[in-house]
């Protein structure tokens, strides 16, 4: 197949999402407009015999400080055939666009999964005192064509960061921890969950905690809920007008693109959480709780409703999103595994982050500048 490229439309962007089973919810147009300070464009790859949209990607573009020069990113994507034996003929054409564009590099994270684990491993390895980390485990899933995949793009001159690509300030997670609800009956999905968990949803609902949708209005009681966190976990909160815009470019896109979720017992909201949907993806977006009402359980209450919730819509993943690939008890980061693993779900490990210095100068400056922030 013969591929040409070139800018699209918006609207040929989201028609080409919406005839795939899913993509990422960072490679939708409107993603776009939820991260407002970088310049956009939407690319097509074409079939040139057909004249058929076989490809996407959403190009976030950073300008670097006082010169036209930009680093270029694409979350999670681009949206191709990221098997295709012929991969170069779909990356070169990029790579040439957007130095035309002005990017002295590119960044990108391909939405490939090299590896999963089930919950069961993660629990024997969290037990094990020699294993410190998941890729210490030996995985229960491995696709061997993921790791051709990484093998082209090293052949192509791209780069991965150690850490998956850390380094500026946009980076997604390479471990992510994801509930399978293709075939599966919701019987099946809560017998998975681990005795904690189950306890919990029950101590819940015996307590009268209620879980309910909200809406644009009530992104101020999420932000109230989020910054309390915010101060408990140690990290710097993203403002109530990040929200607002999330909430009005996604469900502008596609009503149902994003859902708001409260756990309340007494009438006084304990927690709550954001989702993301896109086709058959469904994904725990931002999660946030009070310090009081933990003895509830509102937290458990809440994700087994959004998990109901994703499953009727036809879901056929539940996301739970980043993870730390750490085992250790130790580790500030475990209690986040810990809780996830509990769902029964898989942790898959992605491709990671890839960079392509299309200048060699700058994309070094670019590494130290924010090596030093």
């Amino acid at each position: 197949m013969s591929l040409t490229l070139r800018t699209i439309s918006r609207e040929q962007h989201l028609a080409f999402i919406q005839s795939l089973p899913s993509a990422s919810h960072m490679q939708v147009p409107a993603w776009a407009d939820v991260k407002a300070e970088w310049r956009s464009e939407s690319l097509g790859w074409f079939d040139e015999r057909s004249g058929q949209l076989v490809g996407v990607g959403l190009v976030l573009y950073r300008q670097l400080p006082k010169i036209k020069r930009y680093l270029a990113y694409l979350p999670e994507g681009p949206v191709i055939n990221w098997y295709a034996p012929n991969l170069d003929d779909w990356i070169q054409p990029m790579l040439a666009h957007l130095k035309q564009q002005g990017a002295f590099s590119v960044k990108m994270g391909p939405p490939v999964i090299i590896r999963r684990w089930n919950a069961e491993t993660i629990k024997k390895g969290i037990q094990d005192q020699d294993v410190k980390r998941l890729r210490d485990l030996e995985a229960d899933y491995i696709e061997p064509r993921a790791f051709e995949v990484a093998d082209k793009l090293r052949r192509m001159g791209w780069q991965q960061g150690e850490d998956g690509g850390a380094g500026f300030g946009d980076v997604q997670p390479r471990y992510v921890y994801q509930v399978p609800l293709a075939n599966r009956s919701l019987e099946e999905v809560h017998k998975n969950f681990n005795q904690l968990w189950r306890r919990n949803i029950k101590k819940a609902e015996k307590a009268g905690v209620e879980v309910v949708q909200g809406g644009y209005q009530d992104l101020a009681e999420w932000q109230r809920l989020y910054e309390i966190t915010a101060v408990r976990d140690h990290f710097r909160p993203r403002p109530l007008s990040y929200f607002q815009r999330m909430w009005t470019a996604l469900n502008t896109e596609d009503p149902n693109r994003m859902r708001l979720y409260f756990a309340r017992h007494n009438g006084v909201n304990l927690s709550a959480a954001t989702m993301l949907i896109v086709g058959g993806h469904v994904w725990y977006s931002y999660g946030a709780s009070d310090n009081i009402g933990r003895e509830v359980r509102p937290s458990n209450a809440m994700q087994w409703r959004m998990l109901r919730d994703a499953y009727a819509l036809g879901a056929t993943v539940y996301d739970l999103r980043g993870i730390s690939d750490s085992l250790d008890e130790s580790d500030h980061l475990f209690g986040l595994i810990q809780f996830k693993v509990g769902t029964g779900g898989q942790a898959a490990e992605y491709l990671g982050e890839w960079d392509f210095p299309l200048n060699k100068l700058l994309h070094k400056a670019l590494d130290i500048y924010m090596s030093r922030r």
